[in-house]
């Protein structure tokens, strides 16, 4: 069965993920496309990634790859991004990241809420066996499929003093599987994408001796996938 294609009648898109650079490993491609259409998206990481720059401390690393976020945030038209605060490399599945998250939700009131691939393993397109997830990932994941309809109930978390929303008409999970469920063309912000990537220089120098830039393109080469003249990011869709 062909993929379908990703539904576009909706205004305003919530992307939650985890850490600093999670969004822009492909699906910063579909947000520069959304915003050049008009679309009103505003981003939310869990953490600031300060565990994420090996030889650099915690307190240095945050601050610097918050900045890095809201730059690559701002080259794919994205202005707003919330930080919650939540410890990098610990994010915990459970109330209090739930809480955290519908009360996001509510603030934000997104029709589309978009995060991450939360399963136990990934496997890019051509590399075998694959590699272990992130157990942050795993843990926002489950947190964002949860608050949605968090954000919904007025009796969960009474404590908010956000107004509950349910005008979420879709969730969707970004996934690099060669044979997603629903698909976008996104060639028109391949570009964006790679630039919004290279943003986060400092974060990728520690990764790799290989220059950024190519870094950058491989990495948005390997998220995205090539059918006929397309480039296309692949989801999986539920309803909210």
């Amino acid at each position: 069965m062909p993929p379908l294609p990703m539904p576009d009648d909706w205004q305003r898109a919530l992307v939650v993920a985890a850490h600093p650079d999670d969004i822009e490993y492909g699906a910063a491609a579909a947000v520069a496309v959304w915003t050049a259409a008009g679309k009103e998206v505003h981003y939310l990481l869990a953490t600031r990634g300060e565990a994420g720059i090996a030889g650099m401390s915690p307190a240095e690393a945050g601050p610097l790859r918050e900045d890095e976020e809201r730059r690559s945030a701002a080259v794919v038209g994205v202005s707003e991004v919330e930080f919650l605060d939540h410890r990098d490399g610990v994010l915990e599945a459970g109330v209090a990241l739930r809480r955290d998250l519908a009360a996001a939700i509510r603030r934000h009131r997104p029709e589309l809420v978009l995060t991450m691939y939360g399963g136990p393993t990934w496997t890019p397109p051509g590399v075998t066996p694959g590699y272990l997830n992130s157990a942050d990932h795993r843990a926002l994941t489950q947190g964002v499929l949860d608050a949605v309809a968090d954000a919904a109930n007025e009796w969960i978390f009474p404590e908010l003093t956000e107004e509950r929303w349910s005008g979420v008409q879709y969730v969707a999970v970004h996934t690099i599987d060669p044979d997603p469920p629903h698909v976008m063309d996104v060639s028109a912000g391949v570009e964006k994408a790679v630039a919004s990537l290279t943003e986060h220089r400092r974060y990728l120098e520690a990764l790799s001796d290989e220059p950024v830039e190519e870094q950058a393109r491989r990495q948005i080469d390997m998220a995205t996938l090539t059918e006929a003249d397309e480039r296309r990011v692949g989801f999986r869709l539920y309803w909210g």
